[in-house]
């Protein structure tokens, strides 16, 4: 149950709270990233729900709910392998959207410098903590943050491709210790669900 939750925030954090969140405040996103954490949200949901009931097949020495908690482990453990394929052949797709959602706001911003697209490109620089596309020239007039250090930070689709990397990096850590807590409880549930059975038999 306490790894469901942590899934869960992890997946709430990184669509909501992390710098990717402002790519979802317009109607265009990068689907394919979202997607993952929506997946990865409902995967923790279900993680907590299957540990209640493995907790109530524990505490009633039931065969029947341990074994259904060990088929639901395996279920998730599948899914979890699944879901880490899919992020890695789909990283450089993810990555190209985000590109495309800044180059789109860049591009609007040079028609018309003014009132919302002005604060759109703005939020997007605050968020990713750069400004432009690396071009000095082009940088002119652009509403860039406070105490930015240019042209460091000034490549925006670099720092996007840094953001969705570290972002998927954080989530592959979290995968991977759910994924080892996942085999661990299927091995605990399987000797809880025999040493139950072999109690049975010698009563």
């Amino acid at each position: 149950q306490l790894a469901g939750l942590a899934v869960i925030a992890c997946g709430l954090w990184l669509r909501f709270g992390g710098p990717m969140a402002e790519f979802a405040t317009d109607k265009k996103s990068p689907e394919l990233f979202f997607m993952g954490l929506y997946v990865l949200v409902g995967a923790g949901a279900i993680m907590s729900a299957v540990g209640f009931f493995g907790c109530c097949g524990a505490a009633r020495e039931s065969q029947c709910l341990i074994g259904t908690f060990f088929a639901c482990l395996l279920v998730i453990f599948a899914g979890e392998v699944t879901a880490g394929v899919f992020a890695f052949i789909g990283k450089k797709v993810a990555i190209q959207e985000a590109q495309k959602i800044y180059n789109d706001a860049y591009e609007d911003y040079m028609k018309n410098p003014v009132g919302k697209v002005n604060s759109t490109i703005y939020r997007y620089h605050v968020a990713l903590q750069c400004c432009g596309k690396g071009n000095v020239e082009q940088q002119m007039g652009l509403p860039c943050p406070e105490n930015i250090q240019l042209p460091k930070a000034s490549n925006c689709l670099v720092e996007i491709q840094n953001v969705i990397d570290t972002n998927l990096h954080l989530v592959g850590i979290v995968g991977i210790a759910i994924a080892s807590i996942t085999i661990f409880g299927m091995i605990f549930s399987m000797v809880l669900c025999c040493t139950i059975r072999n109690m049975r038999e010698m009563i």
